[in-house]
């Protein structure tokens, strides 16, 4: 179940485009209400020539943005033996029988296991409708919300339940979390779930639980 090719396609043209028309709205702006600054800058250049930059900038913002976008187009195949979820530069495989429970959480999916572990989290778009069907189809149980939702506590530095060695990974994780690291708080998501912790973010924020039966 893939993330329908029109919607992708359509991210490609219309971020671009939009990029391109912010930017020559700018240029029509400073005409009318000069304020100086890099896009002053750009005015000052003898025509077309302004335009051509302003709308050569606008147009790459859009497509690095469309880049980001997609990046997040996620791929979902449910097999007899495993689920499957692939994106741009990311797959990874789960075996369906260790899966207990898939749910969307907010703008993503999750896939959790007996224990409560959570064994994938990745970026989604993909209507929830469509996964209910694809997953229970297929023999995965499906939520329309976390079954832990209630079991979660904001993590601070220095919590008496939460070792050392786990605080210091929680500790990295909200730099990396402020700093807007994506790699680095994927990969410290990771570490915390070896040590039997589950987290999710809410606006910077780390909101934590112990995984069941550990």
């Amino acid at each position: 179940m893939p993330t329908p090719w029109w919607s992708r396609v359509l991210v490609w043209l219309c971020l671009p485009a939009a990029g391109a028309a912010l930017l020559w709205g700018i240029l029509w702006l400073i005409d009318r209400v000069p304020f100086g600054g890099p896009f002053e800058l750009i005015r000052r250049l003898p025509e077309p020539w302004d335009l051509v930059a302003g709308l050569g900038i606008g147009l790459v913002v859009g497509l690095i943005f469309a880049a980001l976008v997609d990046a997040e187009s996620l791929t979902v195949r449910v097999t007899p033996l495993e689920v499957v979820l692939t994106r741009p530069g990311h797959r990874r495989a789960v075996p369906k029988g260790e899966i207990a429970v898939a749910f969307p959480d907010r703008d993503q999916l999750v896939l959790l296991g007996r224990t409560g572990r959570e064994l994938a989290r990745e970026p989604s778009h993909l209507s929830k409708q469509r996964l209910s069907a694809a997953f229970g189809s297929r023999g995965v149980p499906w939520a329309d919300q976390d079954p832990y939702g209630d079991a979660y506590r904001r993590w601070v530095p220095g919590l008496p339940e939460v070792p050392p060695a786990a605080d210091a990974v929680f500790t990295a994780r909200q730099k990396a979390l402020t700093a807007g690291d994506d790699e680095d708080v994927r990969e410290l998501r990771e570490e915390l779930g070896r040590l039997g912790f589950v987290v999710r973010d809410d606006r910077k924020k780390q909101y934590w639980r112990r995984a069941d039966g550990l």
